[in-house]
């Protein structure tokens, strides 16, 4: 299958300034959480579910009420609008967006979902809080809100405070999601502290995120780019066996019939990488770009995400964002 290069911004790039050793150790070892740069969106009505089958990549039929699944929005050529996670409830479902793909998931459906089977309507009045790192699940107890199994979403009651947490399955980049009022999102803050959860940033998110090897909408995920190219089989973003849904003939055929030309990597520097530079070079030739760059301080080095072409040779170096980089798999290992 040939596809062009998709056309990205310079790479995001998060330095030791935002990211110190606190945030780095907690986001490694213990536990941190932050409020999430995301749109709420309650899809409800008697067609709910089976409208958004036929948009999503991800099955939220299968899981039933309490589900907590993760997918995209495709264009009709199979390319990613938006990625996004999906809970199921008993009159549909609920919808966390980035904020940078709401516009885009706000026009599709205004076209998509007939009113009298399915309605999108927008939380104003909600925070989601993310929860990262090993220890979070465990500081949510020590917090006395209880947490679902992984794939799972329930309503718990903390004290005076009723919140909504969502717990992905195991590999992604977070512990849980907690959807609480805005008007109590300070008094669950203070909860989360008396456990000893760090309270942080959303770079300590995208820190989570790129240890974890997840894409983010506007780096790793372009306009041209396909959920193959940016791990979502890895990550559980597609399903093979739901139904139809728009996107579907071209992700199915580059599963069942070939491969994307592209795939997403981990990047370690052995220098400073550029941060109005963007791409990836091996032998001289151009092989992709990068997305994300951030400095770990634990291990002392600038680390990234790059989407590139599959000729290029993993086990040699490459030029990305200016400077001398080698290639691993993903999810990072600490000890790379």
């Amino acid at each position: 299958m040939t596809m062009s290069e998709t056309v990205a911004p310079a790479p995001l790039v998060l330095d030791a300034t935002v990211l110190t050793g606190a945030v780095a150790e907690a986001v490694l070892d213990h536990a941190l959480v932050a409020r999430a740069d995301v749109a709420i969106f309650d899809v409800s009505g008697p067609g709910a579910v089976q409208c958004l089958q036929g948009i999503l990549t991800a099955d939220v039929e299968k899981p039933g009420d309490g589900g907590h699944v993760y997918g995209a929005v495709l264009t009709p050529k199979g390319m990613i609008v938006t990625d996004l996670w999906a809970w199921r409830d008993p009159a549909g479902a609920t919808l966390i967006v980035p904020e940078t793909g709401s516009a885009a998931l706000r026009e599709i459906f205004s076209r998509t979902l007939p009113p009298r089977l399915a309605r999108a309507t927008e939380r104003r009045d909600t925070e989601l809080f993310r929860v990262v790192g090993p220890e979070g699940v465990d500081a949510l107890v020590r917090a006395g809100i209880a947490v679902p199994e992984p794939g799972r979403v329930h309503t718990a009651i903390a004290g005076s405070l009723s919140v909504t947490i969502a717990r992905p399955a195991e590999g992604a980049s977070f512990s849980a999601d907690v959807l609480v009022s805005a008007d109590h999102a300070e008094s669950l803050l203070d909860r989360l502290r008396t456990a000893r959860i760090l309270t942080g940033a959303d770079t300590a998110l995208e820190l989570a995120r790129v240890l974890a090897g997840w894409p983010r909408l506007g780096s790793e995920i372009g306009e041209k780019t396909l959920p193959q190219e940016v791990r979502y089989d890895a990550i559980g973003g597609v399903s093979y066996t739901k139904g139809c849904y728009t996107g579907q003939e071209t992700v199915a055929r580059v599963h069942f019939r070939g491969h994307p030309n592209r795939q997403m990597v981990g990047l370690i520097w052995n220098g400073v990488p550029d941060a109005a530079a963007s791409e990836v070079f091996q032998d001289d030739q151009p092989r992709g770009r990068v997305g994300t760059v951030l400095w770990l301080e634990p291990v002392e080095r600038w680390i990234g995400l790059a989407v590139v072409r599959r000729e290029l040779a993993p086990d040699r170096p490459v030029l990305a964002a200016g400077a001398e980089a080698a290639v691993v798999e993903l999810p990072f290992r600490i000890d790379q």
